[in-house]
């Protein structure tokens, strides 16, 4: 097994992408916290894994609050001793041209996708040195590494986690803390299920993608676990783009 006897925060982990990756995690061996605001579905994805054989626990997580990362981290010890893996999922996109985009807005993409990881791999950080090392996949977007208009808001929370991701690499490798990206492109997960309803956004986001499909959650996954695993014990401050080709284009 990949990931036989670690334990990985996930977060995000209560639907969709986060959901994947907990189950496929499980499935390799590790300890899962399912860290979620979504408390009723981040249950039952630790049902399922524990129905499978696994071990996991759920912890009431909202990334951007740093009370919620000190308490997830305490529990996360408590019960399996240490942390060796973060997985900093957990993110909301607002669909909006850039006029048409308000502080509101700009704020909430920011405080989730940008100080959600900043506070996260900061509460693991501790744990993960005194355990010898560790491996943090914070998963950003393509839309750090290309235009998407209409979201411009989300791509720069994306794009800031994108370049803190390279500069913790940098910071935390003589700890044996290992840092990557994954760069996404769309996927068919709850939070943008709404917007895949709609055709011309679909036919415009797949337009430039030679593939020519949306990702399903668990493709994304296979890229996570391999930056978690010891796998990749050579690889820190690096990006995986996993988009069926758009950024080629």
């Amino acid at each position: 097994m990949r990931l036989q006897n670690k334990v990985a925060i996930i977060t995000g982990a209560a639907r969709g992408q986060g959901a994947a990756e907990a189950r496929l995690f499980s499935k390799e061996g590790a300890k899962v916290v399912v860290a979620d605001i979504l408390e009723s579905e981040g249950r039952k994805v630790v049902d399922d894994i524990v129905d499978d054989g696994g071990d996991a626990i759920f912890v009431n997580l909202d990334i951007s609050m740093e009370g919620d990362w000190e308490h997830a981290v305490s529990v996360t010890i408590d019960s399996f001793e240490k942390i060796d893996i973060l997985v900093n999922n957990a993110a909301i996109v607002m669909l909006g041209l850039l006029e048409d985009t308000t502080l509101q807005m700009w704020d909430k993409q920011m405080s989730i996708n940008a100080r959600g990881a900043f506070l996260g791999t900061k509460a693991v950080v501790p744990a993960m040195r005194t355990a010898g090392g560790g491996s943090i996949v914070n998963v950003s977007s393509l839309g750090s590494h290309i235009a998407l208009p209409g979201l411009s808001a989300y791509a720069a929370s994306k794009g800031a986690m994108r370049i803190f991701t390279k500069s913790t690499a940098v910071e935390f490798a003589k700890d044996g803390i290992r840092a990557n990206s994954v760069h996404p492109g769309t996927i068919r997960t709850p939070m943008v299920e709404e917007y895949l309803k709609d055709p011309e956004y679909v036919r415009i986001r797949m337009q430039n993608c030679p593939l020519g499909r949306v990702a399903e959650p668990e493709e994304i996954a296979y890229g996570v676990l391999y930056l978690a695993s010891d796998e990749s014990s050579y690889v820190t401050g690096s990006e995986l783009i996993i988009d069926g080709g758009r950024a080629a284009i």
